[in-house]
């Protein structure tokens, strides 16, 4: 029997989560005040789905945020 190396998990998969604090440290929009509105009205503006919260920390899905961004902006289209 040989022993085949385990594949080591992608990034790929995997959603990039970034704490509301760092979050202008990769990105210039929006500001954290900006977030923090978003973040209290995420039930009403379907902000929801790019919210993840762990141990009491509150982290952006940011794969989640582009694709919240765009499909806002579909819905201004229409």
């Amino acid at each position: 029997m040989t022993n085949l190396p385990t594949p080591e998990p992608t990034t790929q998969n995997k959603p990039r989560l970034i704490p509301v604090t760092a979050w202008p440290k990769e990105h210039a929009w929006p500001p954290v005040g900006g977030l923090r509105h978003l973040i209290f009205h995420e039930k009403t503006n379907g902000f929801d789905r790019v919210v993840k919260r762990v141990a009491g920390r509150v982290l952006i899905d940011e794969t989640a945020f582009f694709q919240w961004v765009e499909a806002q902006n579909t819905k201004a289209d229409q």
